[in-house]
């Protein structure tokens, strides 16, 4: 699916996909104050069709839905779109969700009760850095993949798959360093920016979703290598 992120009147879309009606009003009132089109449906089912229909430019989805698990529903966005930004919206506190949902294609996660400015500060910040981190190479090569950046997939023979936005911006910049070590510091700042305020454990959140996707044994990894005290490199 290709992204046409602006509705007829040139704002960007944001889906909402959300069952507590208070929260999508105050969400929907606040983002049309800074310019943004917003468009809610309250189950996975009406989301996912927007989503296919509108092909939103962001989509804020709620963990918990009435019809299906939203670690699902994100999984299913990815399949729609395998580069909209996704930001989840839950109560869940605990570090083991914040990692399945980055595992299922999250891009970002907040948890309620949560500042709307905060929320409304953090997609602007994906937007921007989606207009700055732009460019570099077509493609390249990760040992037995060919990575397409333009289209933000990878192959092997008849193997596909699909990486997200900070996914090939992260390998992106791994390759850019030429295979010294690049520190998690630096990889946060470059790619999400401070004011998406990330903390380290969300570099190694994707580098295990990268593992995952490029290594024949993730767990004994020969391309996306730790380098102790100093971050990560990659060995093409």
């Amino acid at each position: 699916m290709t992204a046409v992120p602006a509705g007829q009147d040139g704002s960007k879309t944001i889906l909402i996909i959300e069952d507590e009606p208070d929260i999508v009003r105050g969400l929907s009132d606040a983002l049309a104050f800074e310019g943004y089109r917003a468009v809610a449906a309250s189950t996975a089912a009406e989301g996912l069709a927007i989503a296919r229909e509108q092909a939103p430019a962001c989509v804020l989805l709620d963990l918990m839905l009435p019809d299906e698990n939203g670690y699902r529903v994100c999984e299913e966005l990815r399949q729609i779109d395998h580069a909209v930004p996704i930001i989840m919206l839950t109560a869940k506190t605990q570090e083991v969700d914040k990692v399945r949902g980055f595992e299922v294609g999250a891009d970002d996660y907040v948890t309620k009760p949560f500042s709307v400015a905060e929320l409304i500060a953090r997609i602007g910040a994906t937007f921007r850095r989606q207009e700055r981190l732009t460019g570099g190479d077509e493609s390249f090569q990760i040992g037995r993949w060919t990575i397409d950046a333009r289209h933000r997939h990878m192959t092997s023979g008849r193997t596909k798959k699909q990486l997200t936005f900070y996914e090939l911006e992260m390998l992106r910049l791994l390759r850019e360093r030429g295979g010294e070590p690049v520190s998690r510091e630096e990889l946060l700042d470059r790619i999400w920016g401070e004011e998406a305020a990330p903390t380290s454990r969300t570099v190694d959140n994707f580098v295990v979703k990268l593992r995952r996707k490029l290594e024949e044994d993730h767990k004994n990894p020969q391309h996306i290598l730790t380098v102790y005290g100093q971050g990560y490199k990659l060995e093409p």
